[in-house]
């Protein structure tokens, strides 16, 4: 369920309106991603790493624990498609707003901007605070953006320049060709991290809110096989379900091995 608040604001329910800017997709890989943390203000001590199995115990154990965030791409298939009117068709819009937030959360406006986001959502949500540099782009972000509602929120993403910079500054670095304007990706970026709360979130600016997936135990990671069952693999069932295959790509937040 979405978990809201109220801080006297109103968000008007339906589509978002877009932004005149469009950001270049970027690429849900490590390279990518640990270049834009870092231009942000994410220590050296975080990186992003790749996961090469859902269900393979030692492939798992290769990445470093714990893991704070899992940030995946995955297709808009019918059956995926299904599954998220259905559940969003009794959700309220998100009235979420301040430090009492269990989660921070950014409905997406800017075109191509849903890496970004979901980059946002996984080093802002579960993720010790002394790993963001003090005074950092990031930080300074996160400070502004924590009092605001949903619309204010969103607004200032579009309207953060250093952001978009540092965004469009590393979207070439990947192996796949980049969008151009006015053509859609099919693919989502969806942030699955563990927050503060205890809970697995699964974040994604397209949705209505932050979505609480079940709580997880204090030994239990975003990588943990119940996160994994409550997460990611959850998604993977439903397409099966319809007969097919999932493809997607997921990469782990977790501590640097240097």
């Amino acid at each position: 369920m979405v978990e809201a608040g109220d801080n006297g604001s109103t968000a008007c329910p339906g589509p978002p309106h877009e932004s005149a800017r469009v950001f270049t997709m970027l690429e849900n890989n490590p390279e990518v991603m640990n270049k834009l943390a870092s231009r942000l203000g994410v220590t050296n001590h975080l990186s992003f790493y790749d996961i090469y199995s859902l269900y393979d115990s030692d492939m798992l154990s290769l990445v470093p624990r714990p893991v704070f965030a899992l940030l995946t791409t995955i297709p808009m298939t019918e059956s995926w498609r299904q599954d998220r009117d259905a559940e969003d068709a009794n959700l309220d819009w998100y009235k979420g707003a301040g430090p009492e937030e269990q989660t921070i959360w950014f409905r997406q406006t800017i075109i191509h901007g849903c890496g970004l986001i979901g980059l946002l959502h996984c080093v802002a949500n579960g993720v010790p605070s002394e790993m963001i540099v003090p005074g950092s782009k990031l930080a300074k972000f996160l400070e502004r953006a924590v009092p605001l509602g949903m619309d204010e929120r969103a607004r200032l993403l579009e309207e953060s320049d250093s952001m978009y910079e540092d965004s469009e500054a590393v979207a070439q670095g990947g192996d796949s060709e980049t969008l151009k304007p006015g053509e859609d990706s099919i693919h989502h970026f969806v942030a699955l991290v563990k927050g503060c709360d205890g809970n697995l979130w699964e974040l994604e600016g397209a949705r209505k809110g932050p979505l609480n997936r079940g709580s997880l135990g204090e030994d239990e990671d975003a990588l943990s096989e119940r996160a994994l069952d409550l997460g990611i693999r959850r998604l993977v069932d439903i397409q099966r379900k319809a007969g097919a295959d999932l493809p997607f790509s997921c990469i782990a937040l977790a501590p640097s091995m240097e």
